[in-house]
């Protein structure tokens, strides 16, 4: 973790303003596997017109539950790799489930930020379900 951390420079400096179009489809092809394509469709729609907000890494991921890829993970060492090259990284994507929070696109780059410092504010956009 000691080495992922000395390559961030300010945590503005990391992020996009807001999501790439390509996080939307990517989202709801995973969406789709725990939803109906038409519900799927409908939560990538809220996404797509939701407000970017910033939440802290730490916290998304005790919501999601999900565990911290190593940091020798294919995709979150392509993500290091972005960050030290000052490529800005794209907001994720999540959703409020019932119970977990679910990251619909952007775990790679959560899992990142997590390894820059827990305590980044990363950009996301929220939506529920409901």
């Amino acid at each position: 973790m000691k080495k992922a951390k000395t390559i961030l420079k300010h945590e503005n400096e990391i992020w996009l303003d807001n999501p790439e179009i390509h996080d939307f489809p990517a989202a709801q092809d995973y969406l789709e596997l725990l939803f109906t394509p038409a519900n799927a469709k409908k939560i990538v729609a809220k996404l797509k017109s939701a407000k970017t907000i910033q939440k802290k890494s730490k916290d998304i991921f005790r919501a999601s539950r999900l565990p911290l890829l190593p940091e020798e993970n294919r995709h979150v060492k392509e993500n290091l790799k972005k960050v030290k090259s000052s490529v800005k990284l794209s907001p994720i994507l999540l959703v409020r489930g019932h119970p977990d929070l679910i990251i619909a696109d952007g775990y790679h780059r959560l899992c990142c930020s997590y390894y820059l410092t827990e305590d980044l504010d990363v950009p996301c956009r929220l939506v529920s379900i409901d």
